[in-house]
């Protein structure tokens, strides 16, 4: 019976094993982006996504989810989506512009945190299907992909201004209120099931042959999303209220 005990314990450590290893993936990042190789600490924020999206799925199937989890949680996202990219920034094209990429890279970080706190204070009350504002492992996702980018042609060299105003955008996104699709609770029925792996094989095709161009298109194309979206709903409440 004590040993009955141990496990049950056990048990609860293991989903943060996988909070853990996110965490540590993010340090490795920035240790990678201090010393210039760029690509590889884009992969290790990458393979830190994987684990953090294993954590809390680990947690629910195990029945083992408790307010340890969740803060830990928090607390390794900012380190592997939030101080990562943004030295991953800084050190690839923000040191270039002097006090701006110093401003920047730490806004990025401060608006993480804050998305995260009110996600943490929000659970319950937001809808499934949506998140408010871009969340924070995704703009992580969405910079890393650009570095990768960027670093593959040459020609982008020169323009690097275009990432400045990148990530001055997606710091604003994540605090904002902008609506985007939350992809956890996807209703695979029996009737789209033909349709969904055909697009499903055709994706990561793209995503074998072109890694990184697909990849950035992808995460690009769902930040506009949300974005040309949260316009558009701006614009037809503004016109009925004109209306009325």
């Amino acid at each position: 019976m004590p040993n009955s005990g141990n496990k049950f314990q056990l048990i609860y450590i293991f989903p943060n094993l996988f909070t853990a290893a996110s965490a540590f993936l993010g340090v490795i990042s920035i240790l990678c982006s201090a010393s210039g190789q760029f690509e590889k600490a884009a992969i290790y924020i990458l393979l830190s996504l994987i684990f953090d999206g294993l954590d809390g799925r680990v947690a629910r199937l195990t029945n083992t989810t408790s307010q340890f989890g969740a803060e830990f949680d928090s607390l390794a996202d900012i380190v592997a989506f939030g101080v990562a990219p943004a030295m991953l920034f800084y050190f690839s094209v923000g040191h270039m512009y002097g006090k701006i990429g110093f401003l920047l890279c730490a806004m990025y970080v401060v608006f993480g945190a804050i998305r995260l706190a009110r996600f943490n204070v929000m659970i319950g009350v937001n809808e499934p299907s949506v998140f408010i504002g871009v969340p924070i492992p995704t703009a992580a996702v969405v910079l890393a992909m650009w570095i990768l980018f960027y670093g593959e042609y040459s020609v982008l060299k020169g323009i690097e201004w275009v990432l400045l105003v990148g990530i001055g955008l997606l710091s604003f996104l994540m605090v904002s209120n902008i609506r985007y699709p939350s992809f956890k609770k996807i209703d695979l029925k029996k009737a789209h099931l033909t349709k969904s792996l055909v697009y499903l094989v055709i994706l990561f095709s793209f995503l074998y042959v072109y890694p990184i161009e697909a990849g950035t298109a992808l995460i690009t194309l769902y930040l506009g999303y949300g974005l040309v979206r949260g316009v558009y709903t701006f614009c037809v409440a503004k016109f009925h209220k004109n209306l009325v």
